[in-house]
């Protein structure tokens, strides 16, 4: 099934996320909106250490519950 898109705002859903992963104790440095093409809508995640990549998965795994 497709889904649809849905007119987000690219700062707001960065910032929505950022403050999501920081309850779980994951910080992204580099989460942003891509500065290059802002109407793009596209928010950069950047890299990570594998530690934080394997933390990522835990939360998402549990629903973000500890």
């Amino acid at each position: 099934m497709p889904t649809k898109k849905l007119d987000v705002d690219p700062y707001a859903a960065a910032e929505s996320l950022r403050a999501a992963l920081t309850e779980v104790g994951i910080v992204f440095p580099s989460l942003r909106v891509h500065p290059a093409s802002p109407q793009m809508k596209l928010v950069e995640l950047g890299r990570v250490h594998a530690d934080v990549a394997a933390r990522l998965a835990e939360a998402l795994q549990r629903g973000g519950r500890e």
